[in-house]
């Protein structure tokens, strides 16, 4: 499987190289970029780690490489501010958006391509990549909420001193300020999170604060996030090209799931080969249900807003 990084001589684009060369699943990985000596000087690096890692063939350049890509990763975008929410910078990303949407259109890519849509604000331009692409809404997909969760299970399992991959814990709805915690199916090592010792609603709504603050948090400290963020969209493209039909919760445009229509924003989410494979409904609390519908609401309005001026 070949995967191409729109903006793969950024901290993301690069990040997402590294986690996918780490993982060894895919065979091909590209870096392409506006600035091609950094995206060359980026695959010249992972190059360099190969007999270490996997065998596989890293490259870079431009759009030339998206006629054979399998997923298409866009991850180019302008940075956002620490004190800047992801909806924010919609007017500075829209139109650099839609000329790579553009040029990938005018490339060619595969029937069957997937695209992954990881640039903010990450649910609008999903929506916006779905509508203009020539391919069927499975097979675009928005990170989504897929960082916002393993961050929040980071951040609940370092404070209650518990290994991070026995928490269960899920961010639904906007990658944004309408962000939903769904405390219901929270879980450590099977049991329900509520119960464990020291567990708190105060010191639920103090880690879900941070979690939403930590994308600026991290900005902040050392200029904007790469490692985590990888690590995420590896693990949706891993995914796709295993097929492993994990459930994550990554953007698409909905078409009835908990009421919610034409939109794009984070439900529970079978990714497979095809893209979206199936969503699931799972068992909300009234108050979480009602937290979703309403980040629906505030995206809806966000994209009618960004279709007045762009059509």
């Amino acid at each position: 499987m070949k995967v191409s990084i729109i903006g793969g001589g950024g901290l993301v684009g690069s990040c997402t190289g590294f986690a996918l060369q780490t993982s060894g699943v895919v065979r091909e990985i590209a870096l392409l970029d506006i600035n091609q000596d950094l995206a060359g000087g980026q695959a010249l690096d992972l190059l360099h780690g190969g007999p270490s890692t996997a065998d596989q063939i890293i490259s870079s350049g431009g759009y030339e490489h998206i006629p054979d890509s399998d997923v298409i990763c866009i991850t180019a975008g302008l940075r956002r501010k620490p004190d800047e929410s992801r909806l924010d910078l919609i007017n500075r990303n829209v139109d650099l958006f839609l000329t790579i949407l553009k040029d990938v259109q005018q490339a060619g890519p595969k029937n069957d391509a997937i695209v992954v849509v990881v640039s903010n604000p990450v649910d609008v331009l999903t929506y916006l990549a779905a509508r203009r692409l020539d391919l069927p809404c499975s097979q675009v997909i928005g990170l989504g909420t897929q960082l916002d969760t393993i961050r929040f299970r980071s951040l609940i399992a370092d404070h209650l001193k518990i290994p991070p991959t026995q928490l269960s814990a899920l961010i639904l709805g906007e990658h944004g300020d309408s962000m939903v915690p769904i405390w219901s199916s929270a879980t450590v090592g099977g049991l329900p999170l509520e119960k464990f010792p020291g567990w708190s609603p105060n010191l639920a709504n103090e880690l879900f604060t941070r979690t939403k603050g930590s994308g600026a948090e991290v900005i902040k400290k050392k200029g904007g996030a790469g490692f985590a963020v990888g690590i995420a969209i590896r693990d949706v493209i891993d995914s796709i090209a295993l097929d492993s039909q994990l459930v994550l919760p990554v953007s698409s445009v909905q078409d009835g799931c908990y009421g919610i229509r034409d939109v794009a924003l984070s439900v529970p989410t079978v990714v497979g080969r095809q893209g979206v494979v199936a969503r699931h409904e799972i068992e909300l609390w009234p108050k979480e249900m009602q937290g979703l519908r309403r980040s629906g609401q505030v995206l809806r309005q966000t994209i009618d807003t960004v279709l007045q001026r762009v059509g």
